[in-house]
C-alpha cells in the first residue's frame, strides 16, 4: 500500500466520511497543546493563538477544526481534492485556515513555518522517512509533531463484538490497512529517541441506523455502494443493529492515542 494509493482510496466515501467519522475527545487535544506550549514559556500568555499547526493528511477537517476551535491557525495539507474540498467548505470562512494541495512527503510550505505538525487517522498512509525529513523541515525547533488515532475497541461489549465480526466478514483488505498495524518501534525510529509521550482518552460515538450504514460506508476497506457484496452487507448491518440497539442507537467506542514528540535534533 502507498501513499498514492491512500490518497485515492476516499474519493467515492466524502459525503459519509463528513458525516459518519468519529472526533477527538477535548482532553486529547488538551494533552498535545499542553506539551507544545511548555516548550516554550513565550507561548503561554496567549495559548493555542500564538501557534500555526500543519495538519498533515487533514482530510474533511476534522482534526483541523479542533485545533481552530482553540484559537490556532491551520494550514491543511491534503492530497484528495474531493476531501480538500469538504474541508474548505466546512472550515473555509475561517481566516485563521488555509487548505493546500499536498502530501507528508512533499507538503510545499516553506522552511521553520509551522510550531507543529499533525497526522490524524493519517499516520499509516505515509511513507515515514520522507514524511519524517519534511516534518524535520517545515517545523520550528524543536521540530514538534503529534500523531492521533480513534483506535475502535473490538470486543467489550457484544454489539462491538459483532460490528468487528462484521468487519472481517466483508473487509476486501480490512487487515492490510489498519493502522493498528504500525508497531511501537517505527515509532520509536520516526521520533528523536527519548522525546516522545504516548497517551489514551476513551471516546464514544453514539450511532443510529443510518449513522451505522454511514459509518460503514466510510472505511475505504469495505464495499462500496456499485460492489456485489454491498447490499449483503447492508443486510446484516440492520440486523445487528437491530439485535444490539438501545434506546435507537449503539456505541461505537474507541481508544483516541496521541503519540507526541520531536522529528528534528
Amino acid at each position: 500500500m502507498t501513499a498514492d494509493d491512500g490518497a485515492a482510496r476516499f474519493s467515492n466515501r466524502v459525503a459519509d466520511y463528513v458525516s459518519a467519522r468519529p472526533s477527538y475527545p477535548p482532553a486529547a487535544i488538551d494533552f498535545v497543546l499542553a506539551n507544545v506550549l511548555a516548550e516554550a514559556d513565550s507561548k503561554q500568555a496567549d495559548g493555542a493563538k500564538s501557534l500555526t499547526i500543519a495538519d498533515v493528511g487533514a482530510g474533511t477537517g476534522i482534526s483541523a477544526a479542533l485545533f481552530l476551535e482553540r484559537g490556532a491557525t491551520v494550514v491543511a495539507i491534503e492530497p484528495n481534492a474531493a476531501m480538500r474540498g469538504a474541508a474548505e467548505k466546512l472550515l473555509g470562512g475561517n481566516p485563521r485556515f488555509r487548505s493546500v494541495d499536498g502530501t507528508a512527503e512533499t507538503t510545499t510550505l516553506p522552511d521553520r513555518s509551522v510550531d507543529l505538525v499533525v497526522a490524524a487517522q493519517a499516520f499509516h498512509w505515509f511513507d515515514v522517512p520522507r514524511a519524517r525529513w519534511e516534518f524535520a523541515r517545515i517545523t520550528r525547533a524543536p521540530g514538534r509533531c503529534a500523531l492521533l488515532w480513534n483506535t475502535r475497541r473490538a470486543s467489550g461489549t457484544p454489539f462491538l463484538a459483532a460490528y468487528e465480526a462484521l468487519l472481517a466478514e466483508f473487509g476486501l483488505d480490512y487487515a492490510q490497512v489498519r493502522h493498528e498495524n504500525i508497531e511501537a518501534a517505527a515509532l520509536e525510529r520516526f521520533f528523536v529517541p527519548g522525546t516522545y509521550r504516548s497517551r489514551k482518552f476513551e471516546n464514544v460515538q453514539r450511532l443510529d441506523l443510518d449513522g451505522l450504514i454511514a459509518r460503514l460506508a466510510s472505511s475505504s476497506y469495505l464495499p462500496s455502494a456499485d460492489h456485489p457484496r454491498y447490499t449483503a452487507m447492508l443486510d446484516a448491518a440492520r440486523k445487528i443493529f437491530a439485535e444490539e440497539q438501545r434506546d435507537g442507537g449503539v456505541d461505537l467506542v474507541y481508544d483516541a492515542e496521541v503519540h507526541i514528540g520531536c522529528v528534528s535534533a
